[in-house]
């Protein structure tokens, strides 16, 4: 068990980096954005570019920061209930809900996402505005913050059966 805690430990440690610089990538994104308005206000003008770049932003911001959002356990939960029960019932609940939901659905995304990149790159995709973005970069992303969410439960799942087997975490 000290191995995987070793293994979870790193895991975690990849997603709290990836996760601080997404904080970084929020203010970027805030100030593409608040350019986007003001030129489009103050000049009348504005860029396909700009509006696609502060997309691709926000959509990097999402899914890079998904994993570290489950790492510190601040992702949407039924508190009302999951409060009420023992620290081993919730670990049960986690484990259940990652193998049987979240593993499933971040292994379908990859799987075809893969694809839609994969294809996206091989075409040279272009947005179909005028002045638009190459569109691999950001169908990448989809593949990536999966992979980095798929480790993420995988390191969550040894945390829990640590729970559940009183082994100690290591921090």
């Amino acid at each position: 068990m000290n191995t995987l805690l070793g293994i979870s430990n790193r895991i975690d440690w990849l997603n709290t980096k990836v996760g601080v610089a997404v904080g970084w990538l929020i203010l970027i994104t805030t100030v593409v954005s608040a350019y986007n308005a003001v030129v489009r206000k103050a000049f009348d003008t504005s860029s396909n570019g700009m509006l696609e770049i502060q997309w691709y932003l926000f959509g990097a911001v999402f899914l890079l920061g998904s994993a570290y959002t489950l790492q510190q356990n601040a992702h949407v939960r039924i508190d009302l209930l999951s409060n009420r029960f023992t620290e081993k019932t919730r670990a049960w609940v986690d484990i259940v809900g990652h193998i049987f939901f979240t593993l499933p659905l971040i292994g379908l995304v990859i799987v075809h996402g893969w694809d839609f990149a994969y294809q996206s790159f091989l075409i040279n995709e272009y947005s179909p505005d005028s002045g638009g973005l190459i569109r691999w970069p950001a169908k990448t992303l989809i593949v990536l913050g999966f992979t980095l969410l798929g480790m993420q439960v995988f390191s969550e799942l040894i945390k829990k059966f640590a729970t559940l087997f009183n082994t100690q975490t290591v921090q």
